[in-house]
């Protein structure tokens, strides 16, 4: 049986979802006055971009760097927005290292643009008119997003806010909406440059869960220079917990609700065209009501949240099921000694190993919060294919787990010079591991790639065909990182705000 549920007006809403995505939601409603009642499965906030204890050690569950802290960027603007103090952060100089293991130096993402330019000259000769262009397109995809388009567009209202966000200086992005990086490549004559392509292929497998020939080129281009100033990327003092804490502080002091450990088991259109929410909590089974939702869980979940499909078109249905299926990660959490960590070794490492897979390294600093003053936490995390290790009966997979951490262990031997017997304490995370944590199915990490076909004005939009709901996270537009998914959780409450007849807006 149904316990009687929170007693929810007709105007409240419900966020499915404590990430960055569905707290930044929240946070935005809420300061708008808008009754919200959060809902997170975990017993702790933060998602993806959340942390775990090991002893004296913190450990950052997925992401570890953030971009849109500097004046202008997403974070800046949803913070002052929301009259939150920015967190303790501090730029990524490199932002990464990446060792192709060509025998060849390591190239380094230099946060200066005169250090990076005469980096990527020595790297990779001949490869200016490709960077060159992929500067105009990040400009104008820049000076486009701070205007916050709404994209992709499902109605009037949608279409009127792209194009009072287009200006003159957006063309460039326009002729290249269907284009790949590897069509950029082309296009300026440095498509045999095979290291160069290797370097984009490792660097965007990162950012759009894909290769250069199937990444777009508008979103290649703005990752490939989100590192360099007037942006960058950067290290959080504390944790990646800080930045959910202050968002989940916002939320609350507003008069929102957080609900911890309540899972979402079903949604319902009610019949007064409101919806119910089933939700399993440590008090049993629940019946929530709202008039709108904000689902923040992969888009994917909704065919079995929704079980009988009624509500929704079929051709939405078909759209759902047809959504390319996202990668799981192998994440091995390690502790080590200062002193037994390779001289001057940056914050961030990618690393082209063959087997078991390209390693993206992250490495605390001194006196962050993570670890002991003397000690590092390090992280490698490797993607992989979900249905391999969901599949695995109990043997099976403490066998195979055993085998990747040897492999990461001698990876990191070999490449870093790191001791076998240095680690002061090592784990491995895998898509199961992901499954308890998050909750996604079969443990999936980031969104959807972000294929030409799949990318901006033909993505899956944040308004649904169904009235009040709508969508937000790694999956919409425009993808993934804490600063993607906080431009998509913008985008869906302005939408909501706008069908309510209020409107949203931030400074720029």
């Amino acid at each position: 049986m149904f316990r009687k549920g929170i007693v929810m007006t007709d105007e409240s809403v419900v966020v499915i979802g404590a990430g960055i995505a569905g707290l930044t939601s929240a946070a935005l409603l809420a300061h708008e006055g808008v009754p919200v009642t959060l809902l997170e499965s975990h017993s702790q906030v933060g998602g993806c971009a959340g942390t775990f204890r090991r002893g004296s050690y913190l450990f950052d569950v997925g992401a570890t760097q953030v971009a849109g802290l500097e004046i202008g960027g997403i974070h800046q603007r949803l913070f002052r927005h929301l009259s939150l103090e920015l967190p303790v952060a501090t730029i990524l100089d490199p932002a990464c290292v990446i060792d192709l293991a060509d025998g060849m130096e390591p190239i380094a993402l230099w946060h200066n643009k005169k250090k990076w330019e005469i980096e990527r000259k020595r790297q990779f000769p001949g490869s200016e008119p490709f960077w060159t262009i992929c500067k105009l397109l990040h400009e104008s995809n820049w000076k486009f997003s701070v205007r916050d388009p709404v994209i992709p567009t499902r109605n009037f209202w949608d279409l009127v806010k792209l194009i009072q966000a287009f200006r003159l200086d957006n063309i460039p992005s326009g002729l290249f909406i269907q284009s790949s990086v590897v069509d950029l490549l082309k296009l300026t004559g440095c498509y045999t440059d095979k290291r160069l392509i290797k370097f984009l292929d490792l660097q965007l497998r990162l950012y759009s869960q894909t290769i250069a020939s199937r990444t777009s080129a508008l979103y290649g281009a703005t990752v490939l220079q989100m590192a360099q100033e007037p942006h960058g990327l950067w290290h959080l003092d504390g944790s990646m917990q800080v930045l959910s804490d202050l968002l989940r502080r916002s939320f609350c002091t507003n008069g929102g609700q957080l609900l911890l450990r309540h899972k979402v088991v079903g949604l319902k259109v009610a019949s007064d065209q409101g919806w119910k929410i089933s939700v399993s909590s440590p008090n049993g089974l629940q019946e929530l009501l709202a008039n709108d939702v904000v689902f923040t869980l992969p888009p994917q979940s909704l065919l079995e949240l929704i079980s009988d499909n009624s509500c929704l078109p079929s051709e939405y249905v078909q759209c759902l099921r047809e959504l390319p299926k996202p990668s799981g990660a192998l994440v091995f959490y390690a502790a080590i000694a200062r002193s037994d960590l390779p001289d001057n070794c940056p914050n961030h490492l990618q690393i082209n190993v063959k087997d078991p897979g390209s390693l993206f390294i992250s490495v605390s600093r001194d006196g962050d919060g993570r670890a002991p003053l003397g000690e590092a936490t390090l992280i490698a995390s490797i993607f992989t294919q979900t249905s391999f290790w969901c599949s695995l009966d109990k043997t099976s997979y403490v066998q195979q787990k055993e085998i990747i951490l040897e492999k990461i262990v001698q990876a990191l031997y070999k490449h870093m010079g790191i001791s076998y017997t240095a680690w002061i304490h090592k784990e491995l995370a895998t898509p199961r591991s992901f499954v308890k944590w998050t909750g996604r199915p079969n443990g999936i990490v980031g969104g959807l790639a972000q294929y030409p076909e799949r990318f901006g004005l033909f993505g899956l939009a944040s308004r649904t065909p169904v009235r009040g709901l709508w969508l937000c996270g790694d999956s919409i537009y425009p993808g993934e990182g804490t600063a993607g998914v906080s431009h998509s959780a913008l985008i869906a409450s302005r939408q909501l705000m706008a069908n309510r007849g209020l409107s949203l807006n931030l400074s720029s």
